[in-house]
C-alpha cells in the first residue's frame, strides 16, 4: 500500500481531490474513458496516487496500483536512456552516423516524387543522419498513421513500425531503407519511428536482443519489475481493456481486450518507439531516476550529466516545435516548446499557455498516457488510461493546470 502526505509535501489536499472528481465527472461518468489512474510525486515521494473505473469492460475489478497498461510512446523515452548508456560506455555517440551501425541505411535519399504505385523518385541528402537526429525526430523518417504523404502511405501499405507487422527489427531497418525521407536530416521535425530505429541502434552496437537489453539494464536495476514488451501470462489478469475512438459511432470501441490481449503474445516487432507494458508505479520509479539525475535507491543507471544533456533543447538554432514540426499528430502541443534527446522541453512557458517550469521535460502514448518531470519544482506526474488517439481530448493540459493549482 503506498502511503502519501501530500500536504507535507507541499500540495492542497482538497485541491488534489477536485483533480480526481474532475476526472470522474467529465471523462468516466461522460463515457469518454473507461478508466484513469494518476500518481503525482514530489522530493521522491508519492503525495497521490488515484485509481478510477473498472480495469474491464464487465467491470468485475477495478483499477488499482498493480494495473498493467500500453504506455506506447512513452516507451521513447526508457529507450532513448538506454542508447546513453551506450554512449557512456564509447560504444556510440550521439553524433554517429546512422549508417556506421545501421550500414542498411547507407545512401536513403529525400523524397522528389513518386508514389501510389509509381516508384518513388530521390535525391541525396547533403548531410547524413546522425544518431541525434533519431533522438531528436528529425530524421526524416514518419509514421504510417500520419495519412499526409505518399511516403506515410508507403509505410502503411508495409505495416512499418505495426507491432505485428510481419518485421522484426533487423527486417524493419532493412524495409525503411527502400523507401525515401520525407525532408534532409535536420530541416525539420516530423514524430516518427526513429526511436525505433534507435532500439535497432541498441541490438546492433550491445548484441543483444532489445528486450534483454532493457531487462537487464534499465528494468531489473531500477527495480522496474512490471514493464515489458509481453505481458507474462500469469500477468494478463493485470492488463486493462484499450479502447479508440470510432468516428462513425460516435463512442469508443474495444480496440485490445485485457483478457486476449495481443500484447500478451509475442511481437514481431521489438517497438522501443511504442511497445511497452508498464505500470503506474514502475514508471514513477523511471521518472525518479532521471529527477536523481541517473540514480535511484543507490543505484546508478545514467550518469548526471548525461540527464542534464539529454533534457537541453536540441533542435537546430533552439527553434521550438511550432516552427519545426510538420507532424498532422503530435503527443505535444508546440508552442514554446523544444525537444532533447527523448523528451519535449519547455523553453518558454507562456508560449505554452499552461503553468509549468522552463527546463520542465515530458512525453505522453497514444493510448492518451502521460507523464512529466518538473526539476524547478521537484515534482512528476504518471497519467494512466487507455483510449486512442491521445489528441481527442485535453486531458494533459487540463491536468497539469490543475497539478500546479495544488501547489502550496
Amino acid at each position: 500500500m503506498v502511503r502519501m502526505d501530500a500536504e507535507r509535501l507541499g500540495f492542497d489536499p482538497e485541491r488534489l481531490r477536485r483533480v480526481d472528481a474532475f476526472v470522474k465527472e467529465r471523462y468516466l461518468d461522460s463515457g469518454k474513458f473507461p478508466h484513469a489512474q494518476l500518481l503525482i510525486a514530489r522530493d521522491g515521494e508519492i503525495a497521490h496516487f488515484s485509481h478510477q473505473g473498472p480495469l474491464r469492460e464487465n467491470g468485475a475489478a477495478p483499477v488499482d496500483e498493480r494495473s498493467l497498461f500500453r504506455i506506447a510512446s512513452m516507451t521513447k523515452p526508457i529507450t532513448s536512456a538506454a542508447f546513453m548508456q551506450l554512449v557512456e560506455a564509447g560504444a556510440v555517440a550521439v553524433d554517429t552516423p546512422v549508417h556506421h551501425v545501421l550500414p542498411e541505411l547507407r545512401g536513403v535519399g529525400v523524397y522528389q516524387a513518386g508514389g501510389a504505385g509509381v516508384p518513388f523518385v530521390t535525391r541525396a541528402t547533403t548531410e547524413p543522419m546522425r544518431m541525434l537526429d533519431l533522438l531528436r525526430h528529425t530524421s526524416g523518417f514518419t509514421y504510417g498513421f500520419q495519412q499526409r504523404s505518399n511516403i506515410d502511405a508507403a509505410y502503411r501499405e508495409a505495416k512499418l513500425g505495426e507491432r505485428d507487422g510481419g518485421h522484426d527489427l533487423q527486417a524493419f531497418v532493412a524495409a525503411l531503407a527502400r523507401l525515401p525521407l520525407e525532408f534532409p536530416p535536420g530541416e525539420a521535425w516530423n514524430y516518427s519511428v526513429s526511436t525505433d530505429v534507435i532500439g535497432a541502434v541498441i541490438e546492433r552496437v550491445s548484441g543483444k536482443p532489445l528486450d534483454r537489453y532493457l531487462a537487464e539494464h534499465l528494468f531489473t536495476p531500477l527495480g522496474m519489475h512490471d514493464t515489458f514488451f509481453q505481458v507474462p501470462a500469469d500477468q494478463v489478469d493485470r492488463l486493462a481493456d484499450c479502447h479508440v475512438w470510432d468516428s462513425h459511432q460516435r463512442e469508443r470501441v474495444m480496440f485490445d481486450p485485457g483478457a486476449d490481449s495481443a500484447w500478451a503474445r509475442p511481437p514481431a516487432l521489438l517497438s522501443g518507439g511504442g511497445g511497452l507494458v508498464s505500470t503506474a508505479l514502475d514508471y514513477h520509479r523511471f521518472c525518479q531516476m532521471c529527477a536523481n539525475g541517473g540514480t535511484l535507491d543507490g543505484v546508478r543507471v545514467l550518469g548526471r550529466k548525461t540527464l542534464d544533456l539529454m533534457r537541453m533543447n536540441h533542435l537546430p538554432n533552439r527553434a521550438d516545435l511550432s516552427s519545426m514540426s510538420r507532424s498532422l499528430f503530435s503527443e505535444t502541443q508546440n508552442a514554446g516548446t523544444g525537444f532533447g534527446l527523448g523528451f519535449a522541453v519547455v523553453q518558454d512557458v507562456a508560449r505554452t499557455m499552461m503553468p509549468g517550469s522552463v527546463g520542465e521535460y515530458y512525453w505522453g502514448g497514444m493510448f492518451s498516457t502521460a507523464f512529466f518531470i518538473d526539476p524547478v519544482e521537484r515534482l512528476h506526474a504518471v497519467f494512466m488510461t487507455q483510449l486512442s488517439p491521445s489528441s481527442l481530448y485535453p486531458i494533459r493540459r487540463e491536468l497539469k493546470t490543475m497539478i500546479y493549482a495544488a501547489l502550496i
